[in-house]
This record gives C-alpha cells, structure tokens and sequence, in this order.
C-alpha cells in the first residue's frame, strides 16, 4: 500500500534488529470491520464487511469505505476527520470494530471491545496519547486524532462524544445532523409558514377587497405589516404613518379631505383614470392564496420526487422499499427523494412511512395524470 495516504509517518516499516517489546501485545488485524448503513428505521441496515489484511491497508480501506457510503446518503463529514476516528481503532488492537452511518450520513459512530477510554475528558485535550511505539509506526501518536476532530465537528456546529461500550470497549459518535436538520416549527409537517397548506393552522395574509399595492412593490407579495390604527377623532381618511412621507399608489388620482357635510372627494380635481389599452396586460395582480400552485413550480421537482407523489396518489402510504420495488433505483435514492418532498411539504412523515399532504395532492392533481 503506498505510504502516501500515511504521510505524516516519518517511519513506516520498523528496523530488522528490532527487539519487540515483550509486555506489548502483537499490533495484528484478527477481525473484520463492519460498516452499517441505516439507510432506512424501518429496515435492517445494510452491512459492508472490511476483511482483515496488514494494518496500513486494513486502515486505508476501512476510511475510504466509510467515507464513501456516508458521501451515498448525503453525509458531509470530512474525509479527514472520518479517518483520525478510524485511527482511533489502533488503540483497541482493531477489536470488533463497528462503524454505523445513521442519519442520512451526518451520524457515524465507531465502537471497539478494546480496552476502552478511562478518562474521556483527558482524551480530548490535545498531546495526551497511549500510542505504542508498535502504533506510531501508522499513525502520529502525539495526541492530535480525537481533539482534531472534536474542534471540527464544534466549529461546524456538529458534536464529537466519547462512551463505554456494553460489556466492554470504546464508542466514539460524531455528527452534524443537527444542523442538516430542517428548520424546526411547530407545525408537525416541519413546514415553513409560508409552505403551509392552506387550513392547516397557520395564519394566512389578510387582503382586503380593492387593495392597491403600493408603487415599488413587488405585485403578489403579502404585506405583513400591522394593521394601521387611526388616530382618534381624525377623518377617515389614510394618514401616513409617523415620520413617513405617505406613498401615493402608482397610477391613483390624488384626492383631498374636504369638511363633513362635504363629498369625500373634490369632484373637479379628479384624474381620468388610465387608459386601459396603454396598461401592459400581462402585469399580475395581488390575489388571495387559494393553496393552488403557480405554474411554473412544476420545475422544482425531479421526475423521481413525481413519481413518489404520483404512486401516493394512488397509495395511502409508501417508504424507500415500496419506491425500490415499483420504479427500481436504491432505497438511499428514494429515502434522499423523501426527505426533500418532505421539507418542501408535499409529504408528511407518519411512523416509519410517508403519507401525501393536502398541498403535495393539490399539486400532483395539477401536474400529474394518475
């Protein structure tokens, strides 16, 4: 194996004359290393299997595995630092190492039936180590490995912890799947407001009939501004708010208040409206939002994502292996299809399966032919 993936190691193979340490238990591989990838809750995870082989390659491959099948779900977690908690594994003698990739690649945890970490807080601190001379032969030794990864996944926002295994060992858990998660609301969809289907107990912009958007604003755009409060005993008619100079509406004739019994309006001072033929006729209007979609919202979504929407219309609900079995492709792709259907909120998470919502049934109704 070629000593590049290892370049921090000044010495790579030991000298012929070399006495080994007695009391220092053989640096040997005897057991395979199983990768699980939870593609899917509701599934058994699928299990890769690195057999064992010598120690440089035994490293090597269970790093680029790990980091490939996490990179499959969408994981973002650096090749580097996957590769300092496999190095980790020296420390256990390679004893029943299990890597397990959860949370759409964002999770991967390393657990061991080694001799485990007594202190795990000093574990973390940067220069402390148990390395061998035997293992500074793979890795550095000094005591970078964990603390190195610990600083990363903090400053991205993620978390590195450090338990006992059950009967014995070490488990090492990074993750970033916090901040990968969708932005929380209270609405159990997981929606934004304004992805809400209409109904569903958020509140909806209030438009008034005859409403003129102010000039310079964007048509179609909801004001979410509080409701002007008219000052009392003043005439009824719009006031501009504090400090503001008011804002004529584009295209409307200015009017003037004129003293009770008068007319509201000065008769002799109105402007012709304009001319309807010199308007442009495409301009669009602000109208309420009856929860249909614009037209050109069919561009957002892939031919995968329409079809899980089309076999939910069909289906009362469905997940990754229902979508491997009607249209083929991997459970990872459906899953990865799901969840963006899901943070756009035209599918709705119910146990372990996927259920169409009100607005993903609108839409498909529109778009899709059943």
């Amino acid at each position: 194996m070629a000593d590049s993936f290892y370049p921090f190691v000044e010495n790579p193979t030991a000298a012929p004359d070399a006495a080994p340490d007695a009391e220092e238990p053989q640096l040997t591989v005897d057991y395979p290393a199983r990768v699980a990838v939870y593609d899917d809750a509701a599934a058994a995870p699928r299990v890769v299997v690195v057999a064992p082989t010598d120690v440089r390659s035994y490293l090597e491959e269970i790093t680029k595995t790990v980091n490939q099948l996490a990179r499959e779900q969408g994981g973002t977690i650096p090749f580097t630092v996957i590769r300092e908690c496999v190095e980790n594994l020296i420390h256990a003698y390679f004893c029943s190492p299990t890597v397990s990739i959860l949370d759409d690649g964002n999770t991967i945890r390393f657990s061991d039936l080694g001799p485990g970490i007594r202190d795990k807080r000093l574990a973390l601190e940067y220069g402390t180590s148990s390395a061998t001379e035997e293992m500074k032969r793979y890795i550095r030794g000094v005591g970078s490995g964990l603390p190195y990864a610990s600083q990363y996944m903090e400053d991205k926002g993620g978390t590195l912890t450090i338990e006992d295994n059950i009967g014995g060992g070490c488990v090492v858990t990074i993750s970033l799947a916090e901040r990968a998660a969708p932005q929380a609301t209270t609405d159990p969809m997981g929606q934004q407001a304004y992805q809400q289907p209409y109904g569903q107990g958020v509140p909806q912009p209030s438009y008034q009939p005859g409403y003129q958007q102010p000039y310079g604003q964007p048509y179609g755009q909801p004001s979410y501004a509080q409701p002007y409060q008219q000052p009392y005993g003043q005439p009824g008619y719009a006031q501009p708010y504090p400090q503001q100079p008011y804002q004529q509406p584009y295209g409307q004739p200015t009017y003037q208040p004129a003293p009770s019994p008068q007319p509201p309006y000065p008769q002799t001072t109105a402007v012709p409206a304009p001319d309807p033929a010199a308007q442009p006729t495409s301009a669009p209007t602000a109208t309420p939002w009856t929860g249909s979609m614009p037209d050109d919202e069919d561009a957002i979504l892939s031919g995968r994502e329409k079809s899980v929407l089309s076999y939910l219309q069909r289906h009362e609900q469905c997940g990754p292996k229902e979508l491997t079995d009607a249209y083929g492709a991997s459970a990872p792709t459906w899953s990865r299809c799901l969840s963006n259907l899901t943070s756009q909120g035209f599918v709705q998470k119910s146990g372990q399966k996927y259920q169409i919502t009100r607005l993903g049934r609108i839409w498909a109704e529109r778009h899709l032919a059943v």
